[in-house]
């Protein structure tokens, strides 16, 4: 008689351990490959559950949980700009984007799968929660910068400067993360104060600003 193979070990995991695993799962998929083309029996193979699993979990479907994988990841990124407001701003800029810069490092695929767009599993919500990102991003620079009201030429030079972040990271890891996290770290600090300056030859109030970070620079 031909002796059965033994049953896997298996481990009963709490509510958010299971979701945790599920959206993990879902986060590298996405990332590799567009959302259309990942199925539930996908994310439940690669998270080594049953299908049935991923629907207790996620009973609106992919979509539910597409959009449960990019809040998760958003959620993680938006703690990378939390900078206590004491000392001078290029260092504290240093210190977020170095935070920045490593969950990129760390989490490469849920970062991608965050960032890249253009899926037709994208919506107004999948839009929104990319925003989001940006928009935290933004606030905690204006609250550094000690501008409670920025003009429209401040507010665009510093979303465009998110831009070239995002842009920037996006590249570095297609470039296999070169240059070094904290060479590509000082670029972009440097980058803010060019574009500040640029910004400040044609708007005083950024001027004034630009002249009280000259002892950062």
């Amino acid at each position: 008689m031909t002796p059965t193979a033994p049953t896997p070990a298996y481990r009963r995991l709490s509510v958010e351990e299971r979701r945790s695993q599920l959206l993990t799962a879902a986060l590298n998929l996405f990332a590799h490959r567009a959302p259309e083309d990942v199925s539930l029996d996908d994310v439940a193979e690669a998270a080594g559950v049953s299908r049935p699993l991923v629907y207790r979990y996620f009973p609106g479907g992919k979509q539910q949980l597409y959009e449960a994988a990019l809040r998760s990841a958003a959620d993680e990124l938006r703690h990378c700009f939390d900078e206590p407001r004491e000392g001078p701003l290029l260092p504290r800029l240093s210190r977020a984007l170095d935070r920045y810069l490593s969950f990129v490092d760390e989490h490469d695929a849920g970062f991608s799968a965050l960032l890249q767009g253009g899926s037709v599993v994208e919506t107004s919500r999948t839009t929104a929660i990319v925003d989001g990102v940006r928009r935290v991003a933004a606030e905690h620079i204006f609250q550094h910068l000690d501008v409670t009201a920025p003009g429209p030429r401040l507010r665009m030079t510093v979303r465009m400067w998110i831009t070239a972040v995002e842009a920037s990271s996006l590249i570095w890891l297609d470039e296999d993360k070169d240059p070094p996290a904290t060479d590509l770290r000082d670029w972009l600090v440097e980058q803010f104060v060019a574009m500040l300056s640029v910004t400040a030859r044609r708007d005083p109030r950024t001027d004034a600003l630009v002249r009280a970070l000259a002892e950062d620079v």
